[in-house]
């Protein structure tokens, strides 16, 4: 690199420096924004409705629908190494690729983890 080049740098560099006055100005106009938010939200406080609640409803990735489908297909419960294998896994990757949709589903209360002896894992859809 040209000793020209890095010194024509370092002068656009030099030139921004001046920062303090904008971030003194940035302050006084948060100061101003923030008394403006306190006022406006008085006044949604009284205006606000009381607000109904409704049934949420829960996104799920096309993986955890897959895996949810394949759950409900089985009414007396499955596996995650048989979830997997009816999604089209490998025999040895099955139950790993079912495994992280599984935890959400359960967590959404959609899909019920029975525990039966020892390791042993069914889930049921509810």
């Amino acid at each position: 690199m040209r000793i020209s080049h890095k010194r024509n740098i370092q002068r656009k560099l030099h030139k921004q420096k001046p920062l303090l006055t904008n971030t003194t100005s940035a302050v006084n106009n948060t100061l101003k924004i923030e008394t403006v938010i306190e006022t406006a939200e008085i006044v949604d406080v009284v205006a606000s409705k009381p607000i109904v609640a409704s049934k949420s409803v829960v996104a799920l990735t096309p993986k955890q629908q897959q895996v949810l489908d394949i759950v409900v297909n089985h009414t007396d419960g499955l596996n995650p190494k048989g979830i997997g294998l009816e999604a089209g896994q490998e025999e040895a990757k099955a139950a790993a690729w079912a495994t992280g949709a599984l935890k959400k589903l359960t967590e959404e209360r959609l899909v019920e983890r029975i525990q039966l002896a020892g390791n042993k894992v069914l889930y049921k859809a509810l």
